[in-house]
C-alpha cells in the first residue's frame, strides 16, 4: 500500500450542497477501493497563481490517504469528469506503507484534532470570563490541561 496526497481546486462559485456532494463522492471512492482516508483538509477560497477557466480564485482541498494505484486512477478519473474541478494533482508521499502504520497515523491525527478542539473551548472560556475571579479559575483549568 502507498500513501498519497491529492490537492484539487474547485470552482469558487459552486454551491455548498454541490461541494459537499463532491466531497462525499471522493470519500466513497476511497472507501470503495479499500483505501484509508487519513486527512481531508479544506483550505478554502484562495487566489490562484494564474487564471484557470477564466477564474482568479479557487476553493482548495487537500486529502491524504493510503491506497493502491487503482484508487488513484479512479479518483483522478472522477475529478477529471467533474465540471466543478478546475485542477488537481496527486503526489506519492510514501512508497511502501503498511495498513497498521496508516491506521496509527489516522489515530494520531484524530487525537491531535481532539486536543485542538479542547484548547479552542478553553480559549473560548477565557474570552467569556466576566470577572477576574472567573479568569483565575479558567487559567488554572488551562494550566491543568497542558
Amino acid at each position: 500500500m502507498r500513501k498519497y496526497e491529492t490537492v484539487f481546486i474547485l470552482d469558487p462559485d459552486v454551491k455548498d450542497q454541490a461541494r459537499t456532494d463532491l466531497f462525499d463522492r471522493v470519500k466513497n471512492i476511497i472507501t470503495k477501493e479499500n483505501g484509508i482516508l487519513l486527512d481531508f483538509d479544506e483550505w478554502g477560497n484562495k487566489k490562484l497563481a494564474y487564471e484557470i477557466k477564466k477564474k482568479l480564485r479557487g476553493f482548495y482541498v487537500c486529502i491524504t490517504y493510503g491506497g493502491t494505484g487503482s484508487l488513484v486512477k479512479e479518483l483522478e478519473r472522477n475529478l477529471r469528469l467533474s465540471d466543478d474541478v478546475l485542477k488537481f494533482m496527486t503526489l506519492l508521499l510514501s512508497d511502501d506503507v503498511t495498513v497498521e502504520q496508516l491506521e496509527e497515523e489516522d489515530k494520531e491525527n484524530q487525537d491531535k484534532l481532539s486536543e485542538e478542539t479542547e484548547s479552542e473551548s478553553v480559549e473560548k472560556e477565557i474570552v467569556d470570563a466576566d470577572t477576574p475571579e472567573d479568569e483565575k479559575k479558567v487559567e488554572k483549568t488551562k494550566e491543568e490541561t497542558e
